[in-house]
């Protein structure tokens, strides 16, 4: 009976030290094969990119040509919608993709996603949105000017209007944020008086982000009182009408690289009230289960 129990214990002593070696080496092996991920060569040394001539595809080729680590590199053309219908499929199979992107985007909200870090910039510098005016609006209409001037969201907010348009149109997703964001709103009309019909123009220009902001300061204006024309143009008219006093206001000019030759064109010619959102940016974005967080940590191909 003593040699049974004793045979017994050796054998539970043995499958404890098994289990206990088994866990480690599954632990150790998950830890190297994380390691051991080549997504440079899970990608195929592949960026996917959106339509040519756009700027982020410009600032693509450039980055390409930058960096010593992404020689034998290929930009991918498609187009905007088919980066999309990639990065989905991809994150569907949780597998490694590189595209191109930029912030404000609904995929930030859609999914987990990362820019990588860009030490030579070759992607292009951290920008803001600026909120613009044209001259003499502070002393013709000095509930506006408050308004403009206090206006101020973070990306979180402009993308969540974005993602909702989708499914929606841009002025629905508006109106639902600023049901949802009153206390935000609150702070921009703090020490707004209403009026009756005083009318007002203003700027846009004809992408997603910027009609978001455009269709929030819309529906704001409108509830105190104004009566509000939205005009979207290209960058170029945009400013011109801005300087010639041919519109009050714009919250869409993306400074200071994008539309920063406009600004310096026509600088002093009209009221720069500052950034109402931060943060905007191209690069390269990866899911958030890819680990790598910069340019600089991609290989070359051999």
């Amino acid at each position: 009976m003593n040699s049974l129990k004793s045979l017994l214990a050796v054998g539970i002593s043995l499958i404890v030290l098994l289990a206990a070696c088994d866990d480690g080496s599954i632990e150790e092996n998950s830890a190297e094969t994380e390691e051991d991920i080549n997504y440079s060569e899970e990608v195929d040394y592949t960026i996917a990119g959106i339509e040519p001539g756009a700027g982020v595809t410009e600032a693509a080729y450039n980055t390409l040509e930058t960096y010593d680590n992404l020689d034998g590199w290929e930009l991918e053309e498609s187009s905007t919608v088919g980066m999309l219908a990639q990065l989905n499929d991809a994150i569907s199979n949780e597998e490694p993709i590189i595209v191109t992107g930029w912030i404000p985007h609904y995929k930030f909200i859609q999914y987990d996603l990362k820019i990588l870090d860009d030490p030579e910039t070759t992607m292009g510098e951290v920008e803001s949105a600026h909120t613009i005016t044209r001259l003499g609006i502070e002393e013709d209409m000095p509930n506006a000017y408050e308004l403009l001037d206090a206006f101020y969201w973070e990306l979180d907010d402009v993308e969540q209007i974005m993602y909702e348009a989708e499914d929606s149109d841009v002025e629905t997703a508006a109106s639902n944020w600023i049901e949802d964001n009153q206390d935000k709103v609150d702070e921009w009309t703090e020490n707004i008086e209403e009026v009756e019909g005083e009318e007002i123009e203003i700027a846009s220009m004809p992408w997603a982000a910027e009609q978001a902001s455009a269709a929030v300061i819309e529906q704001v204006f409108t509830d105190y009182g104004y009566d509000v024309t939205v005009t979207e143009v290209d960058p170029a008219i945009l400013f011109e009408a801005i300087a010639g006093g041919d519109v009050d206001a714009t919250v869409a000019p993306a400074l200071p690289i994008t539309q920063g030759h406009l600004y310096d064109r026509y600088e002093g010619e009209f009221v720069d009230l500052g950034p109402n959102l931060d943060g905007l940016q191209n690069g390269f974005v990866v899911p958030d289960y890819m680990d790598i967080d910069s340019i600089e940590d991609l290989e070359p191909k051999e």
